[in-house]
C-alpha cells in the first residue's frame, strides 16, 4: 500500500482548532488505501468472519461479501467494460447493493447511483448524461428502465429480485412481493441477465487486478448542486477516502465518555444510493469492521421499530423526519435504547422540540452535521462526546476549512452573515461534463459555493440561517423549483407556474405549486396525475394554488420571494 498526503489546510486562523475534542487533529493523516477497493479488500481480509451486512433476517460475512463482489467485478471485466466506465446502481437497502458496488469500484469502473423511484424522464436523463453503459435494477423497477434505456448507452441490463441473497426464504419473499402485494409492474427487457445469473458466472471467472489511483473516479453522485441542472458530482476515491477518515477522527471522540463495543452496529435506514448512507453507513461501516443492518423501506415504521428491537443498535444515522415518525410510534418508546452511543443527523435540519424529545425518549442525543453531495459529504459536525443540541451544524471536521462570504466573495467579520464556503480534501473534483457549473460553484482559492447563508460563532460553530437559492428540501433530498415548473410547463393546460417550499411536520417541508391556466377546464387532480408521470414522488407538488397572474419583476421574472409571503 502506499499512502497519499493531503494537503494541510492554510489559510486565515483556524478559529475552531481550540472547540476540537482532545484527540481529534487539526488534519487526517496521509490515506492509507490509494482507492476504495482496496480498502474493502483490506477490511473484508482483516473482518472475514465478521457480520457485514444483513437484510430481512440473513446476515453476509466480510469474507462472504468480499466473494460475491469478486464475482460481480470479474462479470464486468469479462463483459468488456473497463477501467473507468460508468456502471448505474438502481437499488433500494438489500444486500446486492453493497455486493454490486463494491464489485464495480474492484473492478475500476464508475458507480452511478440512481434513485429506484426515478421516473421515465428522470432515469433517462442521468444515464445519457452520465453515458452509464450497464445499470443493475431491482425487477420491481425494471419497468421504468425498459422505457429509459432506447435512447441511452446502456448496453446491459442486470435484473435483481428482493429474494436472490435470502437463501430458501427468497422464494417465499419473491412470491409475496410479486403475486401477493404485486409490486412488479410488466416490463419488457428480452436481453436482460438475471443477478443471479452473473453471480453463477462470475463464480468461474478471475478478476483481473485494475491499478486505480486515489484520484480516480470512483462515483458520480447527482445532485441539483445550487441551481438545480442535475448534474454528477464527481467523487474520487480520494474524496471519499478522506471523509472516511475524517469521520472516523471524530468517531473516536465518542469514545471519550463511552465505552466501545466489540464490534458497532448500525442501522441503515437511509438509502444507499444517497451521500450520506452511501458515506456515513457503507464506507465507514466497512472501514471500520462494523456491521451495517439495512432497512430496505423505512417507511413502514412498524417493521423498523422491529429491526431495531431485533439488533442493539449503537450508531443510528438518520433524518428528522424519520426521527419524528419513530418517536410517534408507540412501539419505539418501549424500546431498549441502553446500546445507543450515537444518533447523528443530516440530510435536512434537525428541529430543536424533535431533538429534545429524542434525548429524553431515547437519552442518546442526535448529533448533528452538515454536507452535501459535493463534500463526499461531511463538511461540519458537532461533538460526538457533547450531550447538549447545539442548533449549529457544528465544528469543520479535519483538513476543512470553513469560510463565510460576501457577495463578492470576500469574507464576512465573524459572527457575519454570509455564504457558506467549503475546502478540503473531500470537496469534489467537479462536475461531470459541465466545466461552466464547475466554474460557477468553485471559487479561485478553491471553496465550493454551497448556496446556503450562516454565520461563525466565536468558538468556531456554524449556523445555517437562510438558503441562497431557492432549493426546497423535502425529508433531506434537494427539491429544486426549476425543475418543478419546468415540468409543470410540459401540460399544455398551464400557462405559467411557480414552485416554492412550504413548512410541512412530516418532511420539514413540501413543494407547493401556483398556477396561471391557459385552459380554464384544467384542475388540482390533472396537474398532480401530469407531475405523478414525470416526477419522482418527494418531487411532486403537495399543494397546487391557481392565480390570475404571479408577481414579476420589472424584466418579468417571476418573484418567488413574495409567493413565499
Amino acid at each position: 500500500m502506499s499512502e497519499v498526503h493531503v494537503r494541510a489546510t492554510d489559510g486565515p486562523a483556524k478559529i475552531w482548532l481550540a472547540s476540537y475534542p482532545p484527540n481529534v487533529p487539526a488534519d487526517i493523516p496521509p490515506l492509507k488505501h490509494r482507492s476504495l477497493g482496496e480498502l474493502f479488500e483490506d477490511s473484508c481480509s482483516l473482518y472475514a468472519d465478521r457480520p457485514a451486512f444483513s437484510s430481512m433476517g440473513k446476515t453476509l460475512t466480510f469474507a462472504q461479501i468480499d466473494a460475491e463482489s469478486r464475482k460481480v467485478a470479474a462479470w464486468l471485466q469479462d463483459q468488456g467494460f473497463g477501467k473507468g466506465d460508468r456502471i448505474a446502481v438502481m437499488l433500494p437497502n438489500i444486500l446486492q447493493n453493497p455486493v454490486i458496488v463494491y464489485g464495480i469500484l474492484r473492478a475500476g469502473m464508475v458507480v452511478v447511483n440512481v434513485n429506484p423511484l426515478y421516473t421515465v424522464r428522470e432515469l433517462e436523463y442521468q444515464l445519457k448524461d452520465a453515458g452509464a453503459q450497464a445499470i443493475f435494477v431491482l425487477e420491481n423497477f425494471a419497468h421504468t428502465v425498459s422505457k429509459a434505456i432506447p435512447k441511452t448507452a446502456v448496453s446491459h441490463v442486470v435484473v435483481a429480485t428482493m429474494g436472490d441473497m435470502l437463501g430458501l426464504k427468497g422464494h417465499i419473499v419473491n412470491f409475496v412481493v410479486r403475486k401477493v402485494k404485486k409490486l412488479v409492474p410488466r416490463y419488457s427487457l428480452p436481453s436482460a441477465r438475471a443477478f443471479k445469473d452473473v453471480l453463477q458466472k462470475g463464480e468461474g471467472l478471475t478478476l483481473t487486478p485494475v491499478a486505480v489511483s486515489a484520484h480516480d473516479v470512483a462515483f458520480l453522485q447527482y445532485t441539483g448542486g445550487t441551481t438545480g441542472v442535475s448534474k454528477g458530482a464527481i467523487l474520487t476515491h480520494a474524496n471519499l477516502l478522506a471523509n472516511k477518515e475524517q469521520m472516523g477522527l471524530w468517531l473516536e471522540s465518542a469514545f471519550l465518555t463511552k465505552r466501545r463495543p466489540p464490534q458497532l452496529q448500525f442501522l441503515c435506514a437511509l438509502p444507499l444510493y444517497h451521500i450520506f448512507a452511501l458515506t456515513v453507513n457503507s464506507l465507514m461501516g466497512v472501514a471500520t469492521g462494523s456491521h451495517n443492518v439495512l432497512i430496505a423501506n423505512p417507511r413502514d415504521i412498524p417493521a423498523l421499530v422491529k429491526e431495531i428491537h431485533q439488533h442493539r443498535i449503537h450508531i443510528f444515522p438518520g433524518l428528522n423526519t424519520l426521527f419524528n415518525a419513530l418517536m410517534n410510534n408507540a412501539e419505539f418508546e418501549k424500546l431498549d435504547f441502553s446500546s445507543l452511543l450515537l444518533v447523528f443527523g443530516g440530510g435536512m435540519s434537525v428541529q430543536r422540540p424533535v431533538a429534545e424529545r429524542w434525548y429524553k425518549m431515547t437519552g442518546c442525543p442526535i448529533t448533528e452535521g452538515y454536507g452535501l453531495s459535493e463534500t463526499s459529504p461531511v463538511a461540519t459536525a458537532n461533538r460526538c462526546d457533547s450531550s447538549e443540541f447545539s442548533g449549529m451544524i457544528g465544528l469543520p471536521v479535519s483538513s476543512t476549512e470553513i469560510s463565510i462570504r460576501d457577495d463578492n466573495g470576500k469574507d464576512v467579520e465573524l459572527g457575519g452573515v454570509g455564504e457558506i464556503c467549503i475546502r478540503g480534501p473531500q470537496v469534489m473534483a467537479g462536475y461531470w461534463n459541465r466545466s461552466d457549473e464547475t466554474a460557477r460553484a468553485m471559487t479561485p482559492d478553491g471553496f465550493f459555493r454551497t448556496g446556503d447563508m450562516g454565520y461563525m460563532d466565536a468558538r468556531g460553530y456554524t449556523k445555517i440561517v437562510d438558503r441562497k437559492k431557492d432549493m426546497i428540501i423535502v425529508s433531506g433530498f434537494n427539491v429544486y423549483p426549476n425543475e418543478i415548473e419546468e415540468v409543470a410547463a410540459m401540460h399544455p393546460g398551464i400557462a405559467e407556474c411557480a414552485a416554492i417550499g412550504v413548512a410541512d411536520e412530516h418532511s420539514g417541508e413540501a413543494v407547493k405549486l401556483f398556477i396561471v391556466r391557459k385552459d380554464a377546464a384544467i384542475t388540482e387532480a390533472d396537474v398532480k396525475a401530469h407531475c405523478a408521470a414525470n416526477l419522482t414522488n418527494y418531487k411532486r407538488p403537495r399543494f397546487i394554488e391557481f392565480r390570475e397572474q404571479l408577481p414579476k419583476s420589472n424584466v418579468g421574472k417571476i418573484l418567488r420571494r413574495e409567493l413565499r409571503g
